[in-house]
This record gives structure tokens, C-alpha cells and sequence, in this order.
């Protein structure tokens, strides 16, 4: 079963959710049903638009990821996601390219990825 680490935005594009789930389809569509919600961040900031998700075998590792991710600051997650959409348009089922620009992104600095940067 594979497990997806991902990257939500509201309408206005101001706020990052970033989360990990088995199944996107059916996360977006709890995100959409929790629109508004103050009992979750997602929620209450209307974080239900899809930009980006990474696609894992294990879920020790997209756990990882997500954790790694959310360390980030904002603009290495913005390039990291302009990197495969970069006119951050919403996408629903859109499969994750990995592709050698991303690869050639995450290598940039590999403090980033704790040095693990030959894991994608």
C-alpha cells in the first residue's frame, strides 16, 4: 500500500498544510469536508487544494518526509513545489513526477534532506 506525503493550500494560496495519508483521494475530500472547521488547522485556515504530494512504499518514510518537511521554512517549500507545479495550480489524482530538475533541487543542499538526498 502506498503512502503519500502532501502539501495542501487555501484558495488565496497564503497557507501550507502539509500532512501523510494512504490515500490522497480520500484526504482531499475530508480536507474539503473540514472546510471552516476550527477543530483542525487544515480546517480553519481552508486548506483543501492539492499542490503537491510525494509518493512512498513504507510509511516509516513518508513519516520521515513529512517531518522533514514541515521543518522547512516557506520558501523551501515553495521551490520544492514550484519545482513540479510551478504556477502552483491545484491538481486532484495528478501522479508526482520525479523528475531530474527535483532531483537536481534536493541535491542543492543536502542539509535539507539530512544528506539523503539520493532517497528520491
Amino acid at each position: 500500500m502506498p503512502y503519500y506525503v502532501y502539501i495542501t493550500t487555501n484558495p488565496a494560496k497564503t497557507v501550507l498544510y502539509i500532512g501523510i495519508t494512504n490515500s490522497l483521494s480520500q484526504r482531499m475530500a475530508q480536507h474539503y469536508s473540514n472546510r471552516g472547521s476550527n477543530q483542525t488547522f487544515a480546517g480553519r485556515y481552508f486548506c483543501y487544494n492539492l499542490l503537491y504530494f510525494e509518493e512512498y512504499a513504507a510509511s516509516k518514510a513518508a513519516i520521515e518526509r513529512e517531518k522533514e518537511l514541515k521543518g522547512w521554512t516557506r520558501a523551501k517549500k515553495e521551490s520544492l513545489i514550484a519545482v513540479d507545479n510551478p504556477d502552483w495550480l491545484f491538481c486532484s489524482r495528478r501522479k508526482r513526477k520525479r523528475t531530474s530538475a527535483i532531483r537536481s533541487f534536493l541535491r542543492q543542499d543536502d542539509r535539507w534532506l539530512g544528506g539523503k538526498s539520493g532517497r528520491i
